[in-house]
């Protein structure tokens, strides 16, 4: 991992590039000129201090550090590349016209605006708490497990600065769902160890018949996972890393089963399995034959779990970017991942991919809204295949 001194070498070069480019067309137009691009600059900057001082020092940043510190932070980071972007073409188009100081202002201008708008309009999206229900329709299913319900959280990122509030609406929905079993696919916690206090707050009332369960996501992992796992295995949670565990309905046992992640290959505890995937071991315990539910936080695993025939995985991570255009089935997360969003089969076996029932980083969402997802399992069909229920 790059030291913190060249990061902060790199931001610099990459914050003065943009500011340059935002600076030559408004410079001229505002007053103090250069001097006051150059203290927006800074203070836009400032927060990186904050950031890497708790780097070094492992401090966990307050939740009025991440609201009204860091928050600010990653918006700017977020519109600097773009508006310097708008500022470059328009001074390029400007000049046609020979003014390309104007014409970089009017799309400085425009850029800005949209922004303002693409927040507000995530803002809200952000908010907007959905349940869906799938039908999950195998022919393997036994008997016994038609009818199944399983509701899927993931992505949660809970951390001192998430809104109560929206966490109790999520416990709502989900007993609403009246689930006879609940997956957690990963990423609890905010990037910090002691905000799986937090989770435990929000999320000890959790309850299904069959149980609660949860697996390490990568920011599981980058908060420290062994004190994340400990806080989780404390509320009560079942807690699966490359394993699995049965339960019985009716005169059925089927089981259940968790991977580790890949963002833990290569640290400490990786060699003995602690948190690194391994789908062999993830399914050395379920019996020929026996359905199974595997829970895996990155859909980059369920390859893997098809080739050795699992029939329902249910995943997250992606967060469709926070930003898809569904009728698409397109996303941010869609070029850079084979399996991004929805829903996919391989054969016999399905996969689910959640876009997160919380926010990361920005709250902000569009085309990708919070979700509690409810799936039935039901017997029939002659292949395996979701299909869609309903939203509520």
């Amino acid at each position: 991992m790059p030291s913190p001194g060249r990061i902060a070498r790199i931001f610099a070069l990459w914050t003065l590039t943009c500011w340059l480019l935002i600076g030559l067309p408004i410079a001229p137009v505002v007053r103090g000129g250069w001097l006051t691009i150059a203290a927006l600059a800074v203070l836009g900057a400032a927060p990186l201090a904050v950031l890497l001082r708790g780097f070094v020092q492992r401090r966990t940043p307050s939740a009025a550090t991440r609201l009204f510190v860091l928050r600010p932070f990653w918006y700017v980071q977020l519109a600097l590349p773009l508006l310097a972007i708008a500022s470059a073409l328009g001074m390029l188009a400007g000049l046609f016209v020979a003014a390309p100081l104007v014409a970089g202002r009017w799309t400085l201008a425009l850029a800005g605006a949209l922004l303002v708008l693409i927040a507000l309009v995530g803002y809200v999206g952000s908010r907007q708490l959905v349940t869906r229900h799938f039908v999950a329709e195998h022919p393997a299913l036994p008997d016994a497990l038609d009818g199944l319900r399983v509701v899927q959280l993931s992505d949660l990122h809970v951390g001192p600065h998430t809104s109560r509030g929206f966490l109790a609406r999520i416990v709502e929905a989900t007993h609403a769902a009246a689930p006879d079993l609940i997956a957690i696919t990963g990423d609890q916690v905010d990037d910090h160890a002691p905000d799986v206090m937090h989770f435990a707050d929000a999320f000890r009332a959790l309850r299904a018949p069959l149980g609660v369960f949860a697996i390490p996501g990568n920011h599981d992992v980058y908060a420290g996972w062994p004190a994340v796992r400990d806080g989780l295995s404390a509320m009560g949670l079942e807690v699966l890393v490359n394993d699995a565990v049965p339960r019985t309905r009716g005169d059925t046992t089927f089981w259940v089963a968790g991977t580790g992640d890949p963002a833990a290959k290569g640290q400490p505890g990786a060699a003995t399995g602690h948190s690194a995937p391994d789908p062999m071991r993830t399914l050395a315990r379920v019996p020929a034959g026996a359905f199974h539910i595997v829970l895996a936080h990155n859909p980059a695993l369920w390859p893997a779990l098809a080739q050795r025939g699992v029939p329902l995985t249910l995943s997250g991570h992606t967060h469709y970017g926070q930003f898809a255009i569904p009728q698409l089935g397109w996303s941010l997360a869609s070029p850079f991942l084979t399996h991004a969003m929805g829903s996919h089969r391989d054969g016999d076996a399905l996969l689910y991919i959640n876009p997160g029932t919380n926010s990361w980083g920005l709250p902000l969402r569009i085309g990708a809204l919070p979700e509690v997802t409810v799936i039935t399992l039901r017997r029939g069909g002659a292949h395996p295949q979701f299909v869609r229920a309903g939203t509520a």
